[in-house]
């Protein structure tokens, strides 16, 4: 077998060139990555990694205001480069004050930390065992979803490794179109169906002929009219907000059996390739051809339970809902929200969901129904040190 070839060296100075270039090259005592094609998708903003391009990131990972997880440190060597040459993992501090002030406002800097860290020995944080794609328990030169259920009882543990890498889920070139969407074509494909159903559950209600119980009886029978659409449309919206929830967590996030290859399958298809592939912009919202189907469904039990124009302009509010989702889905993992924000906040929750807690924050639209389910993320506290 051939002998690994030995990591690359780097000088301060070539760091210091790269970074004043526009890369966003950091280290971990004498590791040295380069986030240049991460820094958009970073949860904490990329002025953030932008600020603290060329320094040593060691004592950041551990927060506060952030205690990065296990994946996120696995996921950090998917950008090793190299080491820095011997003696030089000090970058001159008043260099790396000019570098950030370009940028934006200077960061406080824990001197003492950072000698600290420049004096400890090379070495690699246990948390960090990356997933080795030429020794990984799947053949990534071929199509996953059929390697998959034959992982057995490695199989969760596996899917909620992420790896920055696109997936390749069918042999069929058709079928593996079918499987990948822009996020604009939900946009393209619903909101013109969600107009034009609005217009006609509103013009259908202004006829003044829908009742509520009318198939109980006339007498009570209550008269729906149209000023009543907007709420109606509302409360579609809000029992989407509900449905997002519950099917994310208890369709989405099912533990398949370690025995049964289906079901296994079955998960990666619908969620587990996400969690693998979490940045994968082809795969962040969901293809108009599957997703008719189950719209098509949640119409027609919206058929059975109300009257017809009453079924249909709930129905037209939950659809509402899902497109909204959708986009949100896409920009808490793509875009970069300002902090302090809403959406800020709503992207540092979901991407926890993927790094660590898999087992909660299902919330994506809203953490709305995390609270009375009691999936809650809970926020980070640190200690005081003296």
């Amino acid at each position: 077998a051939m002998a690994a070839a030995a990591p690359r060296s780097f000088s301060a100075a070539e760091v210091r060139a790269r970074c004043a270039e526009g890369a966003c090259l950091v280290r971990c005592r004498r590791r040295l990555y380069d986030l240049s094609g991460f820094v958009r998708l970073h949860p904490g903003g990329e002025q953030l990694l932008r600020r603290r391009a060329g320094t040593d990131v060691s004592a950041a990972l551990d927060g506060p205001p952030h205690r990065h997880s296990a994946n996120a440190r696995r996921w950090l060597e998917q950008y090793y480069v190299g080491e820095m040459e011997p003696g030089e993992e000090q970058v001159p501090r008043r260099l790396l004050r000019a570098l950030r002030g370009c940028r934006g406002h200077p960061e406080p800097v824990d001197e003492k930390a950072v000698d600290a860290a420049a004096q400890t020995p090379k070495q690699m944080d246990p948390r960090c065992r990356t997933v080795d794609v030429e020794k990984d328990l799947v053949d990534w030169q071929k199509p996953l979803l059929w390697q998959v259920g034959y992982l057995g009882e490695k199989y969760d543990e596996w899917v909620h490794q992420p790896v920055d890498r696109p997936i390749r889920l069918f042999h069929s070139d058709f079928l593996e179109s079918l499987s990948k969407t822009a996020w604009y074509v939900v946009f393209m494909v619903w909101a013109p169906v969600v107009l034009y159903l609005s217009w006609v559950s509103y013009t259908s209600l202004a006829q003044g002929n829908t009742r509520l119980f009318s198939s109980f009886t006339t007498e009570y029978s209550i008269p729906v009219h149209k000023y009543y659409f907007p709420f109606i449309f509302l409360l579609g919206m809000f029992l989407w907000s509900l449905l997002e929830y519950l099917i994310h967590r208890f369709v989405f996030h099912m533990k398949p059996p370690a025995s049964n290859y289906y079901l296994i399958t079955l998960h990666f298809l619908l969620h587990g390739q996400h969690h693998k592939s979490p940045f994968d912009s082809s795969r962040l919202v969901f293809p108009p051809v599957p997703a008719s189907l189950v719209i098509g469904f949640f119409y027609g039990v919206l058929r059975l339970l109300l009257p017809e124009v009453l079924g249909l302009s709930v129905f037209v509010g939950g659809l509402c809902g899902y497109v909204i989702y959708d986009m949100m889905h896409y920009y808490l993992h793509y875009g970069s929200p300002k902090k302090g924000t809403y959406l800020y906040g709503l992207k540092a929750y979901h991407v926890k969901h993927h790094f660590e807690h898999q087992k909660s924050g299902f919330g994506i639209s809203t953490r709305f129904w995390d609270r009375p389910f009691r999936t809650l993320i809970p926020e980070e506290t640190f200690e005081k040190e003296d």
